[in-house]
C-alpha cells in the first residue's frame, strides 16, 4: 500500500505584481506559509513571493 502524500503543490504570488510561481512543499516539515525571494519577470527584479491558498 502507498503512504499518504506529504508533498503538496502550492502557488507563490508576487507581492508587487500578479506573477505566480508554482512549486511543491512538504506539508509535514513546513507547516507555516512559505515566503521566498525570487526573480519577478514583470518587475524585472527580485521580490518576495508569498504562498497563497
Amino acid at each position: 500500500m502507498a503512504k499518504a502524500q506529504a508533498r503538496e503543490i502550492i502557488k507563490l504570488r508576487s507581492t508587487e505584481s500578479p506573477y505566480v510561481y508554482t512549486t511543491t512543499k512538504n506539508k509535514r516539515n513546513t507547516t507555516e506559509r512559505l515566503q521566498i525571494k525570487k526573480y519577478d519577470p514583470v518587475m524585472k527584479k527580485h521580490v518576495v513571493f508569498k504562498e497563497q491558498k
